[in-house]
């Protein structure tokens, strides 16, 4: 066995600091992963992001990230939806061959309610395949096996594609099948454009921009750097405390779907698809492994907001946490270096 294999070191981190994580999770109050988080998301990231940004390549169409994120989220939307009306169609059918008739819109809504298909549930499904645990698992995994150089492809898809996604799509998604107050949604389309430009890692992407040539002194670089990584590290910690607090899994079926278009499915078509437009190599691969990545914690947090399906949601961040174990050698066979 190949010590120096990349692959084999990520899963030795991944593994390690998440399962520290855990245990620090079941020892320390619930309310920990909450602050770490915070910690992590206005000052552990944005530093991280300025220091591999002076080790990245910023050459080449890097545009195509974000672009490819939300080519990524409209795809597995679309086979998302696609899957929930077979499965909507499916039920209809079974009732009727059951001699269940629906003779108003009253019923067809509390029946559908009880059946595997309901208004949260598919809110969950959708919620779950669109966004991505892209930052605090996606950049770990992105700079163990691509390196910094192109890390800029990373941090674009994340700011660009996935927060945009989230905050954007996301809410719509959460509030046309959950429960929301009249008027909440405009409120929400307005401050979109806020959420973004006081994102952190969009100012951390900005100065580490400004600042990638600017020479440091020896000791202030290797600290830097020293710091950046551990950071990463941390963020692994932060996905093995907050899986701690999860519980209930169920909705197994729907869940392995969700993660098959997810993790599976998508970004064996996108990642296709790229290298008719140019996008091959490591860059390529970056994007590949962001769109590979399990169902980010946020679903959840969407789910209890807006009285979604949170069965759904844990099983499928638990288990897409699992299976990226499994899904990275392929994206490595396929898009790696050796193809």
């Amino acid at each position: 066995m190949n010590l120096e294999n990349p692959l084999i070191n990520l899963y030795a981190s991944l593994i390690g600091w998440a399962v520290l994580g855990y245990v620090l999770g079941r020892l320390l109050p619930r309310s920990s992963p909450k602050y770490v988080g915070k910690a992590l998301y206005w000052v552990g990231i944005p530093i991280s992001i300025v220091a591999f940004m002076r080790r990245t390549n910023l050459t080449g169409y890097i545009l195509i990230a974000p672009v490819a994120a939300w080519v990524a989220i409209i795809v597995g939307a679309c086979l998302a939806w696609i899957w929930i009306e077979l499965g909507v169609n499916d039920e209809r059918l079974k009732a009727l061959a059951l001699g269940i008739k629906s003779n108003g819109e009253q019923d067809s809504d509390q029946r559908g309610m009880e059946t595997a298909w309901g208004r949260g549930t598919q809110g969950s499904f959708l919620m779950a395949m669109m966004v991505g645990n892209t930052a605090y698992m996606g950049f770990p995994v992105v700079l163990s096996l691509v390196g910094p150089e192109y890390f800029v492809w990373a941090v674009l898809y994340n700011t660009f594609g996935t927060t945009l996604g989230l905050h954007g799509l996301g809410f719509t998604v959460a509030a046309h099948f959950g429960k929301r107050k009249e008027g909440e949604q405009r409120q929400q389309s307005q401050n979109l454009v806020m959420v973004l430009l006081k994102n952190p890692a969009l100012w951390s992407f900005v100065i580490g921009i400004a600042v990638q040539n600017i020479p440091l002194p020896g000791l202030v670089e290797q600290s830097l750097q020293t710091g950046a990584k551990t950071i990463v590290n941390l963020s692994l910690v932060l996905i093995g405390m907050q899986l701690s607090h999860l519980a209930s899994l169920s909705k197994l079926n729907q869940a392995f779907t969700c993660l098959a278009i997810k993790m599976v499915a998508v970004p064996l078509i996108v990642g296709t698809g790229l290298m008719f437009f140019g996008v091959t190599g490591d860059p390529r691969l970056v994007i590949v492994l962001m769109m590979a990545m399990p169902p980010s914690f946020a679903t959840i947090l969407y789910a209890e907001a807006y009285n979604l399906d949170q069965e759904l949601a844990v099983t499928a961040v638990v288990f897409g946490s699992i299976s990226l174990l499994f899904t990275l050698p392929l994206w490595m066979f396929l898009f790696g270096p050796q193809v």
